[in-house]
């Protein structure tokens, strides 16, 4: 299915979770903020919120700077 990634059309598996996305990308939950649709999603959330084609996504990550 097609969903918006940080502003770029992508193609991921169907039936895929947000969780199931940063596995895909190959990113840690814990190293980032997951928004679908301009709503946050709770990291205790992230495996059971389904994306349905369409949806914008986009995923902050956590910078550490001093």
């Amino acid at each position: 299915m097609k969903l918006v990634l940080n502003g770029k059309e992508r193609e991921v598996p169907d039936r895929i979770s947000a969780g199931g996305l940063l596995e895909v990308l190959g990113l840690k939950p814990e190293a980032v903020v997951v928004e679908r649709n301009e709503q946050v999603i709770p990291r205790s959330r992230l495996a059971e919120v389904a994306l349905a084609p369409g949806d914008q996504v986009e995923i902050i990550q956590a910078i550490a700077g001093g």
